[in-house]
């Protein structure tokens, strides 16, 4: 009986995750370029983003800074520093790696290949766990395949949607740890779609 009534909960759990599940898809142009393409240049892009209930990411962080500062004088602009820099250390690192995991394209720093993937985050929740209550962080974007010798010429267009960060286990009490999951199922997502649509 409590095997039946265990399986029965794990079932409604799947449901309701899958119901928020990332969604992928192509919004714009094709992606048939691709099909013999092994490498790929790649930016990150985070110039019209939103944070949580801010509809910029300027507002967001003068918040947080206010709110820092006011606890302990200068630690505003030490978050903000570390905030920015979790980019590059721990998001992009994350977005690449499992991108290249699970699609056939190798994509890092290659300003000499013909194609430039652009990911655009345009909303991060950050999340929060405070022992008692928690929320996952989660990102929204768009990759860009655009022409890297011509980014006006833009090949393709793909929404990337409800890209949720938790780890196992609950122990993400650092924003960036949260947001670095979002990225890291960004990428996988995100490379599934270009391991199936390329075949």
């Amino acid at each position: 009986m409590k095997v039946l009534r265990f399986a029965l909960i794990l079932g409604t759990f799947l449901a309701v995750s899958s119901a928020s599940a990332q969604r992928i898809r192509l919004t714009d142009g094709k992606i048939d370029a691709l099909k013999d393409v092994t490498k790929m240049n790649v930016e990150f892009d985070y110039n019209s983003m939103g944070v949580g209930k801010f509809a910029t990411e300027q507002e967001y962080i003068e918040k947080k800074k206010s709110e820092y500062d006011k606890k302990e004088p200068g630690r505003g602009n030490t978050w903000e520093r570390s905030w920015v820099a979790d980019r590059h250390n721990r998001f992009e690192p994350q977005f690449v790696e499992l991108f290249v995991k699970h699609s056939d394209i190798e994509v890092g720093e290659y300003p000499k290949e013909k194609y430039t993937l652009v990911f655009k985050t345009t909303y991060t929740e950050p999340g929060y766990n405070i022992y008692v209550a928690r929320k996952n962080a989660e990102i929204d974007g768009e990759a860009w395949i655009v022409e890297t010798a011509n980014p006006n010429n833009i090949i393709a267009k793909i929404s990337v949607q409800n890209c949720p960060g938790r780890t196992f286990g609950g122990n993400d009490y650092d924003t960036g740890e949260r947001i670095q999951e979002s990225y890291a199922m960004a990428g996988k997502g995100l490379g599934k779609f270009f391991g199936k649509e390329l075949k």
